[in-house]
């Protein structure tokens, strides 16, 4: 009886702990710091693809600009590398803030992370999974002002139909003409708008070239 009691007190703690709210973000240096320009740096990439740094950088300027900041030209900023003997993303994000704001003149500068990115083949089915993490630090001053993570996955919409050997066959299916498609660009645009579009908690807020600039309740 009383380790029946246990388990109910156990099962409703673990209840109540997965009902409860996600401490809130702490905004107070993004909002000191106001920034306005954003400088994007090239992904480093932590995935087998060798296509994941430079997919995932030509999808984040839309939502940037969307939440109302200037993003410098992904093109021009990664000519200017590339013009200095940097190619290689580890070697820019080595840079000094100093540095990047004094050739770049930006407020602020975003470096991205890609975990995970493109097809596989698990048992019965065929996922294309793109994961990042991003962290915008202060150019001025070098102060850390928000960080995030993100995931997006085809399996989100995917649903078994047809039996098993159906299921296996779409599977591979999948993963061939998701592979030939490159997917996981597609896929990386829906991990990028999760990872920077700004209004829902501890995401990104509202740059100064939007309509919600400084309305955030969070």
């Amino acid at each position: 009886m009383n380790r029946f009691l246990g388990l109910c007190s156990l099962l409703f703690v673990l209840v109540l702990t997965g009902c409860a709210k996600p401490e809130p973000y702490d905004y107070s240096a993004f909002k000191q710091s106001k920034p306005r320009s954003i400088l994007v740096l090239p992904p480093v990439n932590h995935s087998p693809d060798v296509k994941a740094s430079y997919s995932m950088l030509s999808q984040v300027t839309y939502p940037l600009a969307e939440s109302g900041y200037y993003v410098l030209p992904v093109a021009v900023v990664d000519e200017t590398f590339k013009q200095n003997g940097l190619s290689t993303a580890s070697d820019i994000h080595a840079l000094s803030t100093a540095k990047l704001h004094q050739i770049f003149g930006a407020d602020a500068v975003l470096y991205l992370d890609v975990k995970e990115y493109g097809t596989s083949y698990i048992v019965i089915s065929s996922e294309t999974r793109v994961s990042a993490d991003a962290r915008l630090v202060d150019l001025r001053t070098g102060k850390l002002l928000w960080s995030g993570s993100a995931t997006a996955s085809s399996s989100e919409q995917q649903s078994a139909n047809g039996g098993i050997i159906g299921i296996l066959v779409q599977a591979a299916v999948n993963q061939i003409a998701d592979t030939i498609s490159d997917k996981g660009h597609d896929i990386a645009g829906v991990t990028s708008a999760r990872l920077l579009a700004a209004g829902h908690p501890r995401g990104m807020l509202y740059g100064p070239r939007s309509l919600q600039y400084g309305k955030e309740t969070y």
